[in-house]
């Protein structure tokens, strides 16, 4: 990222808070020059971790940046939320180098966000499709076997598709803030039986005096990421046993995108058990890592979802993401919503037999968001019956 300017980086849509007038493109922190450039000067992304930055640039004639595509060359499939490994063993047992392959993407976030990152105008699409066609032609250059867009804007998809990529599909559970004033609004229009359990789960998170505090811009100090780390590192080791980010990487964001960054925190007797790092979108609150070093029933919940939703209305953000996977965040009020992928892939085989499987997991992915939509916490058409009893 030191190859390209912070300035002219802020240019290209969705890569910056002033991006949005001109382009159209919501902000998204996880493009912008602050959090790349820290994943890189961290070491949290390098050669030596599996991550090696080799970034896609579109530029004029006269040497002006006009279009980026995040990149990185890896030597494994983790970190990235869209799951390949099944692809990557059938082509090794077939006798094929899987690899090295090209990902484009925010390291370690499955976030949805600008990939082909383009400056505004009249030439927009064709700068998105010269730096797919980019990507496609470096693998070629360096033999690898695949290029790999994931989490990628419904938008940019026709771009991907146009230069030969494999469309895939997945599902995540997003809130969507429909004007609400405040979370009683929200409640209301769920049904009443979702509704008392949310308020019994909240009353029960908090017991024992338990507070949370929302800690941004100034209140980000070098003693409150010290103690979120440690949370960080406690759950990265249960869960997958080697966390991605460095402590460097936290005090880097705290310095160059502070307001873009929300810590959630509880505090029990004067001393922080448990906490979230969230980061503030253009029209979005992304949810990301969590930890803790005291259980508490229900206290995840709270923290992770509940707190993001009364962040959301609070600022009227239109939406929070709370990450992967997770059907628990259903009764929360968090709905199916399906993330997009593209796949080029080199080796007409290979691909052959992905482009099949893609079929067939498009139809399921929509099937299953469309069944658990009809089973949502939200109160259906019609008088309730019952007593509120809340």
């Amino acid at each position: 990222m030191h190859a390209v300017t912070a300035d002219e980086w802020s240019r290209l849509g969705g890569a910056s808070r002033g991006s949005e007038v001109e382009s159209g493109i919501s902000y998204n922190p996880f493009v912008s020059h602050a959090f790349l450039s820290s994943l890189e000067e961290s070491g949290s992304v390098s050669a030596e971790t599996g991550w090696l930055p080799r970034h896609i640039v579109l530029r004029d004639p006269e040497g002006d940046l006009q279009g980026a595509m995040p990149a990185y060359i890896k030597s494994h499939s983790m970190g990235e939320y869209v799951f390949d490994h099944a692809w990557a063993d059938a082509f090794q047992r077939a006798g094929g180098h899987y690899y090295p392959k090209l990902q484009y993407a925010a390291p370690f976030t499955p976030a949805t966000g600008p990939r082909l990152l383009v400056r505004p105008g009249p030439g927009a699409e064709a700068g998105r499709r010269a730096l797919a066609a980019g990507g496609r032609s470096l693998c070629t250059q360096l033999g690898l076997s695949s290029a790999h867009a994931t989490f990628v804007p419904e938008a940019e998809l026709a771009a991907f598709e146009a230069e030969g990529y494999l469309h895939r599909t997945d599902q995540q559970f997003h809130f969507h803030n429909d004007g609400y004033d405040n979370y009683d609004d929200f409640l209301a229009t769920l049904a009443s039986r979702k509704r008392k359990q949310l308020k019994k789960e909240r009353r029960s998170a908090l017991e024992g005096g338990i507070e949370i505090e929302w800690l941004s811009g100034a209140d980000l100090s070098e003693s409150v990421w010290d103690i979120f780390y440690e949370f960080y590192i406690d759950t990265g080791n249960r869960k997958w046993g080697r966390p991605y980010l460095t402590r460097p990487f936290f005090s880097l964001i705290g310095e160059r995108m502070a307001e873009d960054v929300l810590l959630i925190m509880a505090k029990r007797e004067g001393r922080y058990i448990a906490g979230a790092i969230n980061f503030i979108g253009g029209d979005c609150l992304y949810g990301r890592h969590w930890g803790c070093v005291e259980d508490h029933p229900f206290l995840h919940f709270e923290v992770c979802y509940h707190q993001a939703i009364d962040f959301a209305i609070a600022k009227g953000l239109k939406r929070v993401e709370a990450g992967a996977q997770g059907e628990h965040k259903l009764a929360r009020g968090y709905l199916p919503a399906t993330t997009h992928s593209a796949h080029y892939i080199d080796h007409p085989g290979l691909r052959r037999a992905v482009a099949d499987y893609l079929a067939r997991e498009r139809e399921d992915v929509a099937h299953i968001g469309a069944v658990l939509t009809e089973h949502g916490p939200f109160r259906k058409s019609g008088p309730e019956t019952g007593s509120e009893g809340e």
